[in-house]
């Protein structure tokens, strides 16, 4: 289960839900429909402004609230798979390898391909079954090359059958314009 997915769902429902009931009650209320608030009535008692420090929490509160929402907004971009220490047994020791280290070579060696501008790479779950993410940007679709060339000699290094891709490819242009595909 994904569960920062399944808490970003449930906030966004919530927010939602709320947003709509206020709105409802706004609208019943403008319309009589609702008679718990008189329509014509001031929303606050008496003209005299509130005191100083209320304008001073407000401000605050709308800051964190902001500040709150843009950490909110930039954990949506790209949520980096966690890397996994994965340990070996042999009958001459035990290596314990950082899957980033495993993950490095096969971005150095996409980087390495015509056209290709940057490429990072994310090797996560357990050590028989490991699931690799790329993000490459390049001048053209060098998908072709990743597959024929460089998840072949990868799969050998890891001895394994079996390799999950999520490729994520950012097509620029020589101007410096970018597309995601």
């Amino acid at each position: 289960m994904n569960r920062p997915a399944a808490l970003n769902r449930t906030l966004l429902a919530l927010i939602g839900f709320l947003l709509l009931a206020a709105g409802g009650f706004a609208l019943a209320t403008h319309f009589g429909k609702l008679r718990l608030l008189d329509p014509a009535a001031p929303l606050v008692p008496g003209a005299a402004p509130p005191p100083t420090w209320v304008f001073w929490v407000a401000i605050a509160a709308s800051v964190v609230l902001g500040l709150l929402c843009l950490r909110w907004l930039a954990a949506q971009a790209f949520r980096r798979p966690k890397t996994v220490a994965w340990r070996t047994d042999h009958a001459d020791g035990s290596l314990v390898l950082d899957s980033a280290a495993v993950a490095a070579p096969i971005a150095a060696d996409i980087e390495g391909y015509d056209g290709v501008r940057a490429a990072k790479a994310w090797l996560s779950g357990p050590r028989e079954a490991p699931e690799l993410s790329l993000v490459v940007t390049a001048d053209r679709d060098v998908r072709p090359r990743i597959a024929e060339h460089a998840l072949p000699r990868l799969k050998q290094a890891l001895e394994v059958d079996d390799l999950p891709v999520r490729l994520e490819l950012r097509l620029t242009t020589k101007t410096g314009g970018r597309r995601t595909v």
